[in-house]
């Protein structure tokens, strides 16, 4: 059970409060909100796929950081408020404004486009937890949450402006300081002098929910390198071209296997029935090792358009990182993932990733064609699915043969 209010709590606008009756259903405001992040997702890909070096793929891990942080802070606010009332409503449309316009600077967001970047994301944090607190007067278990992150925000939100101010080098720097301290931030509670810190047993989430919604972002940023594969197809479609095509969707398919099978519906009921340890655990597994499943995706959706751009062309150092590590990096958040629910090894997860990470030096010194670096890593996904599927076929015959046979008068 998660915490329950103490009965002398009137919140001075319940009607915009969600009930804590189960898992509650994602709304179709929420859904129009995560449309944008479509958006987002392609426009990170095509930034890692226009700039395939280390500071390419740096800037890209930035960005993803900060455009997560909006997604998944508007994702605890809507844990806590109904997005169908007016009030909350609109404060989403704003977000979902502010996170279009925050997509759209991605590609100068080093460049000219960077202060854009940053007044965006200041106006979208800062608003959305000063709308948050106004939503929630009354109510102390929550209230005391978000008075406690606003100065940890105001502060990054300096940092954030300067970085847009700065040149490149300097942005890189203050920015990464800002995905520093909203991290270190949130795990220890954003602490300040007389106040002490904010506990996460009393955050009174809803496990289950946030459970969901971070797996329909999954799902968006698979959808996204479908359609980055087929946006490529397009350009030069010939046997050769369609055959590598049906290579990527395919491993599409794989990874979508991995996460959602078996695991997603699993894993919404664990953290669902987590009990005082939901906000911990909530903490975890979707503000930092869900961004990294989606860095998978994104890696993953950048070796697809290298692979239908040039199938048969011996793969390069940064043609194996994309291609072969895109898998080895959505396999060790799906990993790490999981550790962190059932507190068992995935023994399977992480002997692809070892496996995955082997290859990338072997497939580079061979100079085999992208496409057999593609097919490497779909074997190892595909591995990784049928052993799931054969540790889930002996689980369920040890429990049959442990009841025993079935007495004809039972």
């Amino acid at each position: 059970m998660t915490p329950s209010e103490p009965p002398d709590v009137t919140p001075a606008r319940p009607w915009l409060l969600r009930p804590r009756q189960g898992v509650q259903p994602t709304t179709s405001t929420e859904l129009f909100f995560d449309l944008v992040f479509v958006f987002s997702i392609t426009q990170l890909s095509h930034y890692l796929i226009e700039h395939p070096d280390w500071r390419g793929a740096l800037r890209t891990a930035l960005l993803l950081a900060l455009v997560w942080f909006v997604w998944i802070y508007t994702t605890w606010v809507t844990n806590w408020l109904q997005p169908d009332q007016g009030p909350v409503r609109a404060m989403l449309i704003g977000v979902t404004l502010g996170s279009l316009s925050l997509s759209a600077a991605i590609p100068q967001a080093f460049a000219g486009t960077g202060l854009l970047f940053a007044v965006v994301y200041v106006s979208v944090q800062v608003g959305r937890t000063m709308f948050t607190l106004w939503a929630t007067r009354g109510n102390p278990w929550l209230v005391s949450g978000f008075q406690q992150s606003l100065p940890w925000i105001a502060g990054t939100s300096v940092l954030m402006v300067l970085g847009g101010l700065v040149g490149p080098v300097a942005r890189e720097a203050l920015w990464a300081s800002v995905i520093v301290i909203e991290v270190v931030g949130l795990w220890i509670g954003y602490p300040l002098p007389r106040r002490g810190r904010s506990r996460p047993e009393r955050w009174m989430v809803e496990g289950g929910h946030l459970a969901d919604r971070c797996g329909a972002f999954v799902l968006i940023a698979l959808g996204e390198s479908i359609l980055v594969t087929g946006g490529t197809l397009t350009r030069h479609v010939d046997l050769v071209t369609f055959g590598a095509f049906l290579l990527a969707f395919a491993g599409s398919v794989a990874l979508w296997w991995v996460y959602f099978a078996r695991s997603a519906a699993a894993a919404t009921e664990v953290v669902a029935r987590a009990g005082e340890r939901t906000g911990a655990l909530s903490r975890v597994a979707f503000n930092y090792l869900h961004p990294v499943i989606v860095a998978g995706v994104i890696v993953t959706s950048a070796g697809d358009e290298r692979l239908l751009r040039e199938p048969g062309a011996p793969t390069t150092t940064v043609a194996a990182l994309v291609v072969l590590g895109g898998p080895a990096l959505f396999l060790a958040g799906h990993a790490a993932y999981k550790a962190l629910l059932w507190g068992r090894t995935p023994t399977s997860r992480i002997t692809a990733v070892v496996v995955l990470s082997v290859l990338i030096p072997v497939a580079v010194g061979l100079n085999v064609p992208v496409a057999v670096c593609a097919t490497a890593a779909l074997v190892v996904t595909v591995a990784v699915i049928v052993t799931d599927q054969v540790a889930v076929r002996d689980g369920a015959r040890r429990v049959t043969q442990s009841r025993g046979p079935r007495s004809p008068l039972r």
